[in-house]
């Protein structure tokens, strides 16, 4: 589970930067890399969700050691 919670962690990073460049330049990186492929694209941004929604997991497996 560890190498899930770590590949999870990899892909909200990159979710993050994506979206710390649309709030400071207005430019998606994912639109630029994948172009009109439109499914591409919504691929990338559910991987993104899920990868956010597995990382919860790692914010209560933390109070979980104390």
């Amino acid at each position: 589970m560890e190498t899930l919670q770590k590949i999870a962690l990899v892909f909200t990073i990159i979710g993050a930067v994506n979206w710390g460049l649309i709030g400071l330049f207005d430019f998606n990186l994912v639109t630029a890399i994948t172009g009109d492929m439109d499914v591409i694209r919504n691929i990338i941004y559910i991987i993104v969700g899920v990868a956010g929604l597995i990382n919860i997991g790692i914010f209560f497996q933390h109070f979980d050691e104390d």
